[in-house]
């Protein structure tokens, strides 16, 4: 299971299950609002370990939001990607590159409240 917090709420998030375990991801800003996957992929696919890319999209619209995030199974390809990468073209916009935090990101690191939220979600199944 996949837990996210925010906004005092708790909830299972499927979507992020489909991302590779152990992965090197980075950061992908500054995109345009028709920035595709197969536009992010097509970029960055020339790395060898390259496995997927997603744009992140807004609910009604399906519009990029201007950012998305490339996994890498190698970090050397990851470094490479950063520094031949940023400030290259996807689309009409030069992207602005840099290494995914969400690893670093524990639910619970010094957060009491989240700590309970997330109890008693996992208490209901």
């Amino acid at each position: 299971r996949v837990l996210r917090t925010g906004g005092g709420e708790t909830w299972r998030d499927e979507s992020l299950a489909e991302w590779p375990e152990n992965d090197f991801r980075i950061f992908v800003g500054d995109l345009a609002g028709d920035t595709t996957d197969e536009m992010l992929r097509g970029a960055f696919a020339r790395y060898a370990s390259f496995q997927m890319a997603r744009t992140v999209r807004e609910k009604g619209s399906k519009k990029c939001k201007g950012y998305g995030f490339v996994s890498f199974g190698k970090p050397e390809d990851m470094v490479r990607a950063l520094k031949e990468m940023n400030g290259k073209y996807v689309g009409n916009r030069p992207v602005k590159l840099r290494k995914s935090t969400w690893k670093d990101r524990q639910l619970t690191k010094g957060k009491k409240k989240d700590l309970q939220l997330l109890k008693a979600f996992v208490d209901k199944f």
